[in-house]
């Protein structure tokens, strides 16, 4: 005689819930579990022992070790005694309770890694839940020790899998679209690759054009056979192009605007990934707190799927500050004050102050800023590019030289892709540069040149990816007639070795060259320069590489720079870091290593809603004359 079992599609999901993360069957039970245990010690007030109810009982438990690990992971997330055993105190009632509902929990386990033969027992104190009298035995215990609860289980055999099956649905459609399900005849009966292949369907069903794909399965274990056979029940629905797509919500956003960024939708077939990819290029406008993206849930008359984003704007004007510190130049203070929609088209218009370099001396003169504006304007000319406009005036005072400049410039960027973006644009600049005593006027025309690529997981903390730009920079110099040329390569990548961001590997690099002059024929402030927060720590800013007659910083005509730094989380928000930075200039165009400076420290780090806290002190390793002692950093943000 041959035995079967046709699961419930609801019990054979609960089963397959369990398997790994087995997260929304555990959430539930910990959020209802407290509550009923209190219900049931409301219900027996009268007739149970005063102090059955005012006393809550201690307990461990021992989970079983079947020699198999997946099981006895999910074994351990399935234990409704164990997940809640602190943070759920209850009374021996309610421990009776959750021991004679945790059967259920097991066999649900087992049935999740494939054992369908399994059984376990829940021994209390070395007796049954199920016991007469057992829950008032308990609540008369005297002494601290907690009650023992032994979970044992058999396992069984693992059941595998018959051939897996898919059936139309109406018999007759396609089912090209779905793919295999990927599932192979002899595997064992475990629920996550079932889980696992039903999503791979569908999603591929969706991938090809099928808005309204759906899927059932049919699940029957065979006892006899040792067999699970799963039929899955496949409806692929029509396949869809999207209609024209709407905008709602705007207030102050030109309509016109908005329609040319959604209309390249219309005409292509449905995909979610592209209903995603036009909500990011709604909200990369910046004028937006929120978009959302509704399809319909059904076709038009046309037999096209017509989808909505509805927008919630931004408040108009926002202003913000910022500050940073440098042991040897003092505090620095930043301001801005931006307008996010000028003239409709989510132009921003942003005025911004700088103030540097404050307390080094007892007066301004070694005080630097800046007072600038710029203009951006997104889908400028076409889709996913933007046009900048920018105007300063500067006042810099590092030790390598002084410099007072005017600036214009204007910059065109376009995205290609959600990880790579080019730019380019021309610069004019009037400066007055000395160094060393001599004062030389420039008049610059320059052009310049980006590619990035960034594909880490945040901005301001990343735990993984990499970021990289290559810069390439010709000026003409107007009053010398010269031409030269400033190419900068900077990459840095991060891994999460921990697995869960609790420790972060990062890792930097820089490489540049000026060819195309001699080096006196570089302005002082277009050499490269190294030394400071975000470049070699330990040492001032600016202060590696060649000096001047006067001993101050000359800069070079190349750099290469690299860091190591680990990120330990500690507890909670409180992290802390480890670093080695690393960095060498040099008159010659080409890079080298001679003369490198290296610098070591740690750092705290205090993560909070805008970004990691950062306070770095370094050490320079290999000092020399007129070099600190040690650099302290702060600022807001990661060093890279």
């Amino acid at each position: 005689m041959r035995l079967k079992s046709s699961l419930p599609l609801a019990l054979f999901s609960a089963g397959l819930g369990l398997a790994i993360p087995l997260a929304a069957m555990l959430h539930a039970r910990a959020q209802e579990a407290p509550a009923a245990a209190e219900g049931d010690a409301e219900s027996r007030e009268n007739d149970a022992p005063e102090v059955a109810a005012e006393r809550t009982v201690t307990y461990e438990v021992t989970l079983p070790e079947t020699g198999d690990e997946a099981l006895d992971s999910a074994i351990s997330r399935a234990s409704t005694l164990e997940q809640l055993r602190e943070r759920a105190p209850v009374d021996s009632y309610g421990l009776v309770s959750r021991a004679i509902a945790e059967s259920g929990n097991m066999r649900d386990a087992l049935r999740s890694e494939g054992y369908y033969a399994g059984t376990a027992r829940i021994l209390l104190d070395g007796t049954t839940p199920d016991t007469p009298g057992l829950a008032d035995r308990l609540a008369a215990r005297t002494g601290d020790t907690p009650i023992p609860v032994v979970i044992t289980v058999e396992k069984g055999v693992q059941y595998k899998l018959a051939t897996v099956r898919l059936q139309a649905e109406p018999a007759g459609a396609s089912l090209e679209d779905a793919g295999a399900a990927g599932l192979e005849e002899g595997t064992p009966a475990r629920a996550q690759p079932i889980l696992d292949a039903e999503g791979r369907m569908l999603t591929a069903l969706r991938d090809a054009g099928h808005p309204f794909a759906s899927l059932r399965r049919r699940v029957t274990v065979d006892h006899d056979t040792q067999r699970m056979e799963v039929t899955f029940l496949v409806a692929p629905g029509p396949r869809a192009n999207f209609a024209q797509p709407s905008v709602t919500g705007e207030q102050r956003t030109h309509a016109s605007l908005l329609a040319s960024i959604v209309a390249p939708l219309e005409g292509q077939q449905y995909s979610q990934e592209k209903i995603d990819q036009t909500r990011r290029d709604l909200l990369s406008l910046g004028v937006f707190n929120t978009v959302r993206a509704r399809a319909a849930d059904r076709l038009d008359e046309t037999g096209r799927l017509p989808v909505t984003y509805t927008v919630i704007e931004r408040p108009l004007h926002a202003i913000g500050f910022g500050a940073a510190y440098e042991t040897r130049y003092g505090p620095t203070f930043s301001a801005y004050w931006e307008h996010r929609n000028l003239f409709g088209g989510a132009e921003r218009l942003r005025l911004e102050a700088e103030v540097n370099r404050l307390g080094t001396t007892g007066d301004t003169s070694d005080t630097g800023g800046k007072v600038g504006a710029s203009l951006r304007t997104p889908w400028f000319a076409g889709r996913n590019q933007t046009l900048t406009f920018d105007i300063a005036a500067l006042r810099e005072r590092p030790d390598a030289y002084d410099r007072d400049a005017f600036t214009l410039g204007a910059l065109l960027e376009r995205t290609v892709s959600p990880r790579l973006s080019w730019g380019a644009g021309p610069q004019l600049e009037f400066s007055r540069v000395t160094q060393d005593g001599e004062t030389t006027s420039y008049q610059l025309l320059g052009m310049l040149g980006t590619l990035r690529w960034n594909d880490t997981d945040s901005l301001l903390n990343p735990s993984r990816g990499t970021r990289a730009t290559v810069l390439v920079n010709p000026i003409y110099s107007l009053g010398e007639s010269n031409v030269f040329t400033r190419l900068r390569v900077q990459g840095s990548t991060y891994l999460d070795i921990s697995g869960d961001k609790g420790s972060i590997l990062a890792l930097r690099a820089v490489v540049g060259s000026i060819v195309g002059a001699s080096f006196g024929g570089v302005p002082p402030d277009k050499r490269f320069y190294s030394g400071g927060g975000g470049s070699v720590r330990g040492y001032s800013y600016q202060s590696v590489g060649p000096r001047t007659a006067s001993d101050e910083p000359a800069g070079g005509l190349s750099q290469i720079e690299g860091t190591i730094e680990l990120r330990q989380r500690v507890s909670g928000n409180l992290g802390m870091a480890a670093f080695v930075d690393a960095g060498a200039v040099t008159r010659d165009p080409t890079p080298t290593f001679s003369n490198l400076k290296v610098g070591a420290g740690l750092g705290v780090r205090y993560l909070t809603a805008i970004g990691p806290l950062r306070a770095d002190v370094g050490v320079p390793l290999n000092k020399e004359r007129g070099d600190s002692a040690f650099g302290l950093y702060i600022g807001i943000g990661q060093a890279f």
